[in-house]
């Protein structure tokens, strides 16, 4: 096989699209990436995912020669989802049988190097692509962490629950669970992709592959050139962006942000919403600071980007995350980023770009929090050396440099070196 050639390569990307973000963004960034060294089949959903797909090849005819998208139907019965939501599952499965034997089909043909289980990235679901005959690509693969136990308590009753189940059923799913293994085994060290660190230790503890890991998430824009400066009498602009539920875990930034000097300046932006919002805006009245908070609600990506910009670092205070795009958007604006040492956060920020806080105890992340807020609002300078750092860390997350360690994937499993 000659070093150099385009592989042709089968994707199995269940959300792919231009226009979202979140996994149809994950699955449209790695096929545009890999495009532009390899042919891809690229077996998408049809319901959510075609309209975007040809309205994109539309306007942009030249963008992807080199890819053949296959559109398959999901069966949904959204009456039974809504009284037991675990039957997406059902639905999810029969969906990538049938994309298996798309691929059969599409094998018979084309022959092709190897097969790459793409989207969507939770472990719970690996597909049917490893049972082919050819090099087989797993990832990235994420949803094998757990949610802190000692901070079940600040998620209420409901969410502690919940998430005490969580916890419970992700070990549970993570030891038992069969195609997962198999489909991990199948991919190797050298093929499976796990999101995290996290996700790399659960691999190698429960099905006994350690693979090597790549985040999800990629740069969708390039990054700015200039970094948002802080005047003397400016109030240090604070970011805060997700669902409001109980994981985001908005009220530890709350109750760090009540423990400041009041004699320095901050504002909280806080977008999105959801059904934690009148909890987390009584909270702010409780702690006297709802004054310096302000919930802008949801807004349209521009003006969530637009936002951000002027912002000067943003806040993660998520007990349950992957990675997140804002992440890698707030790295490509210039902005210090102040989050957990847990999830893929741990991965993406470092100390040329952020501030990680330790996750011990409630009373201990709360004054971590508190403290950092405080060092980046009273030392400028170090802010924008943060800043500046952010900038330089986004372009590792370049799409065309995720591309890159794909490519040395891809061609070790198809035993082609470079």
């Amino acid at each position: 096989m000659a070093k150099d050639r385009r592989l042709k390569v089968l994707v199995s990307a269940y959300t792919c699209s231009p226009y979202r973000g979140s996994e149809f963004a994950v699955g449209w960034g790695f096929v545009q990436a890999m495009a532009k060294r390899h042919d891809l089949w690229v077996i998408v959903e049809e319901e959510k995912c075609r309209a975007d797909i040809e309205r994109y090849l539309n306007e942009h005819p030249k963008a992807l020669p080199n890819v053949r998208f296959f559109f398959l139907r999901k069966q949904r019965n959204r009456r039974l989802r809504r009284l037991w939501p675990p039957s997406y599952y059902w639905y999810y499965r029969r969906w990538h049988s049938q994309a298996f034997e798309l691929a059969k089909k599409l094998h018979e043909e084309v022959c092709f190097d190897l097969a790459h289980q793409l989207t969507m990235v939770g472990f719970r679901e690996p597909g049917y692509l490893w049972r082919m005959e050819i090099p087989f690509v797993w990832g990235p693969v994420g949803g094998m962490g757990r949610f802190p136990w000692r901070f079940l308590p600040e998620v209420g009753r409901y969410g502690a629950l919940y998430y005490l189940g969580y916890n419970l059923y992700n070990l549970a799913q993570m030891r038992f669970m069969r195609r997962p293994r198999l489909a991990a085994r199948r991919a190797g060290n050298e093929g499976l992709l796990p999101a995290t660190s996290e996700n790399r230790e659960g691999a190698m503890c429960h099905w006994g592959v350690a693979g090597q890991v790549m985040p999800e998430v990629g740069l969708p824009r390039k990054p700015v050139e200039v970094v948002n400066a802080r005047a003397p009498d400016e109030p240090l602009r604070i970011i805060w962006t997700g669902l409001h539920i109980p994981r985001k875990a908005l009220p530890l930034g709350l109750r760090a942000l009540a423990r400041l000097p009041r004699a320095i300046p901050w504002e909280l932006h806080v977008l999105g919403k959801g059904p934690r919002t009148t909890a987390w805006k009584r909270l702010a009245s409780r702690l006297g600071i709802q004054d310096r908070c302000r919930f802008h609600g949801w807004r349209e990506r521009e003006a969530v980007l637009s936002l951000m910009a002027q912002g000067h670092l943003l806040l993660i205070t998520s007990l349950r995350d992957l990675t997140s795009t804002v992440t890698v958007e707030a790295l490509a604006l210039g902005l210090p980023i102040v989050c957990l040492d847990h999830c893929g956060f741990a991965e993406v920020v470092n100390e040329d770009c952020g501030i990680k806080v330790p996750v011990t105890s409630l009373r201990e992340v709360v004054s971590g929090i508190a403290r950092a807020l405080e060092t980046l609002a009273d030392d400028e300078p170090y802010r924008r050396r943060l800043a500046e750092g952010a900038l330089v860390r986004a372009h590792d997350y370049d799409w065309d440099a995720k591309a890159r360690v794909l490519e040395a994937v891809y061609r070790a499993k198809a035993g082609v070196d470079r």
